[in-house]
């Protein structure tokens, strides 16, 4: 169940990005991303409770201190973006593995309740037939 609301926050998010008209959509420019050599592309679901009422200046400071974290451990893992949720933060990373995004949390001291690694990017572009 938890994937599945993963993968639904994902698709929507995706779906209000993708409505601008570009060239390339957005599912192709992240399946590209999925496919990068030694990479793979991963959503996290961080369980903090009342994340959806953190500042602008509390959000900065995750952020900070994740960035610091992922300065210290090298250019193999990236942080995309995330969404933030009443209770909760979904962050897409790519990593060369699992494991490696389980350390960042550690280092940082950010929970990570589920890691699942991106088979695949769908967005309304999918349904084309080009």
């Amino acid at each position: 169940m938890k994937t599945l609301k993963i993968f639904s926050v994902f698709i929507l998010a995706l779906t209000f990005i993708n409505c601008a008209n570009n060239e390339k959509s957005v599912a192709d420019s992240l399946r590209d991303e999925t496919t990068t050599q030694n990479q793979n592309m991963y959503v996290i679901e961080r369980e903090i409770p009342g994340a959806g009422n953190l500042t602008s200046e509390e959000l900065k400071a995750i952020s900070q201190s994740s960035c610091g974290v992922l300065e210290k451990m090298g250019s193999e893992i990236k942080w995309l973006h995330s969404y933030v949720t009443g209770d909760k933060i979904y962050c897409v990373y790519t990593a060369p593995n699992e494991e490696m995004v389980l350390e960042h949390a550690k280092q940082g001291g950010f929970p990570a309740n589920s890691v699942a690694k991106v088979a695949t990017v769908i967005d309304p572009s999918t349904a084309d037939d080009k």
